[in-house]
């Protein structure tokens, strides 16, 4: 499940299977009986953008942390991309933490707060020009692992790297900003990167000295600081720069280095002496290796880290959750509920009503009412994988407040009888429902729950399993022929501008878009529009919150069911476990080895 980072389309693609299989690793979660856990499911403050002093290391001592040792991670997937360009999937997003370093970073502090710092640079951004024009200036004493600095220079060249054609994987904000457009033809800014000679010019991006650093837009960018801070815009060296064959043999900024690494096998981290915790108010190099074993199932590292024996006491996992059957298990020893993490996920599952077909908002509205979310919840594993949606904006993102339009936490059962009522208003009893549905045994079942609270409401639902390879593919055209499919969505940084513009505005629809429910509706594309535009991070957040309400329930191209969480194991000699919410998973920036 550790695709669910890739890219907005897989992302999607990869959460909206795991509503009709547990199989999947990001999907498994749960809740713990640690105070630590339960704060990790608190809802989020809002995020701050640090000025110098809350960007300046080093990072706050983790309370009884000591160094040495080394800690043992169990991962199911090797890393498939190490050139942080190449990156947008979780497991190796969470490697980067250690690796690699950007302009910004995420930083947890001991009290459980977060805010976007500067991580190679001074603060998270001097904003100017409306938002337009973003200015940053780099650290003294950063430097790469050869001991040269990291300078301008660096930070040019892994921008300019980022229009390559050879960087197809990773995250695309940033160039599409800096091109002004919303499609791929933000090549055509830099089609050969800087491979050529040609550079983009002081307009776009200017590197007036070997600290300064400045971003210019056409349009309003109040969010870059969030961007930056995607393992994807991590620094390159512009001496060290192989193209291609970085993704082999990358160059650290971050605290660790690879010293080793056998794809399929396993991969070896040891401490970068480079590095200067002077520089990081971020991240902590407590253990003096890392020593990571791949194609270790979610069965085997919960067995093996439930038996907590020999190397196992000192090991943890970056992604891989409790294996489902053993939740039950694990939750009622102490012991072992002790040596839990939980938190949420940022990905919102819904149910999509084709809109090119169901034009009427009041059919929607009908079927929205007679949708039994428990179902869907029920599927994840209850509590310990899920919790009841009421809005499309996840309880990880800021300016999240509980929130329910549409009433599907309060009737999670449905509501038949409204639906109904709906229904016979418009003389459409009887209404045939095309229903697709991931071919999977926990989708069948909870399909089956749909279409028998339909079939209640007065729809004729006719359900169709489509197999998971095939899923997106065939709901993801403009012209399928269904009336409502299942999805899910997870936000790239925490701000509604990765959620609503690419599930609700209609100037995106196209075959394989996110936007599954093909809403195109000028009010939605308005509000969308001014969102974009508020350059106040807590008033951007709130207007969001407020946009997604207004579309469950005034435009209901959609309905949400489920928030999905994670359930995480570790050593007992492991210290400073800590969930981040933004890595969903386990910080590996924090842990140390108990003596």
């Amino acid at each position: 499940m550790n695709d669910m980072f890739r890219t907005a389309r897989s992302r999607s693609t990869l959460a909206a299977l795991a509503v009709g299989s547990l199989i999947l690793t990001c999907t498994a979660a749960g809740t713990s009986a640690t105070a630590a856990a339960q704060d990790a499911l608190a809802n989020p403050a809002q995020i701050t953008f640090a000025d110098a002093a809350g960007s300046t290391g080093p990072a706050q001592p983790i309370p009884g942390a000591t160094g040495g040792g080394t800690l043992n991670v169990l991962q199911q997937d090797t890393f498939g991309h190490l050139d942080p360009a190449q990156v947008y999937v979780n497991n190796q997003a969470q490697l980067a933490t250690l690796l690699d370093r950007g302009l910004t970073t995420y930083k947890l502090d001991n009290a459980g707060a977060y805010s976007v710092v500067g991580d190679l640079a001074t603060d998270s951004g001097r904003m100017t020009d409306g938002g337009r024009t973003w200015t940053y200036t780099l650290k003294n004493g950063i430097r790469w692992e050869d001991g040269t600095p990291i300078t301008s220079a660096d930070i040019r060249q892994s921008v300019e790297r980022l229009f390559a054609p050879f960087i197809t994987n990773g995250p695309t904000y940033l160039q599409r900003w800096l091109a002004d457009t919303s499609g791929t033809d933000y090549r055509n800014l830099l089609p050969d990167g800087p491979y050529t000679g040609s550079h983009l010019p002081d307009s776009v991006l200017a590197t007036p000295d070997a600290r300064t650093v400045v971003f210019h837009f056409k349009q309003a960018q109040p969010d870059l600081p969030y961007a930056l801070a995607l393992a994807g815009y991590s620094a390159v060296p512009l001496a060290k720069d192989t193209k291609q064959a970085y993704d082999l043999a990358p160059v650290a900024s971050g605290p660790y280095r690879i010293q080793e690494f056998k794809p399929g096998v396993s991969m070896t981290l040891v401490r970068n002496t480079q590095w200067d915790p002077a520089t990081d108010s971020a991240r902590h190099q407590y253990p003096d290796r890392f020593q990571i074993s791949f194609n270790v199932s979610s069965v085997d590292a919960t067995h093996r880290l439930m038996s907590d024996s020999g190397d196992d006491r000192t090991a943890t996992t970056f992604t891989n959750s409790v294996d489902p059957a053993d939740i039950a298990q694990v939750m009622a020893d102490p012991q072992q509920a002790g040596r839990t993490l939980a938190g949420y996920q940022s990905y919102v599952a819904q149910i999509n009503f084709n809109t090119k077909l169901i034009t009427d908002r009041r059919l929607r509205l009908a079927l929205a009412y007679a949708v039994p979310t428990q179902a869907v919840y029920d599927a994840q594993g209850g509590a310990y994988g899920a919790e009841l949606a009421g809005s499309f904006i996840s309880p990880t993102l800021p300016g999240y407040k509980k929130s329910d339009p549409l009433g599907k936490v309060a009737h999670p059962a449905g509501e038949p009888d409204k639906a109904r009522r709906i229904l016979k208003s418009l003389h459409k009893v009887g209404m045939k429902i095309r229903y697709a549905f991931v071919d999977s045994p926990a989708a069948q079942q909870y399909s089956a729950a749909v279409e028998a609270a339909l079939d209640k409401a007065g729809f004729d639902v006719e359900r169709v399993a489509i197999p998971g390879r095939n899923y997106y593919d065939t709901i993801g055209r403009t012209d399928n022929s269904f009336d409502m499919y299942g999805s899910a969505w997870g936000a790239d940084w925490p701000s509604g501008l990765t959620v609503i513009p690419p599930l609700f505005d209609g100037r995106t629809v196209a075959d394989g878009a996110s936007n599954h429910s093909m809403i195109d509706d000028p009010g939605v594309n308005r509000r969308i529009d001014r969102a974009k535009t508020v350059t106040n991070p807590q008033k951007a957040a709130a207007a969001w919150m407020k946009l997604s309400d207004y579309i469950a329930k005034d435009v209901v191209p959609a309905v949400p069911t489920v928030y999905y969480k994670q359930l995480q194991m570790y050593g007992s000699r492991v210290g400073g476990a800590a969930y981040n919410k933004f890595f969903c998973n386990i910080d590996a920036t924090r842990l140390y080895v108990k003596p």
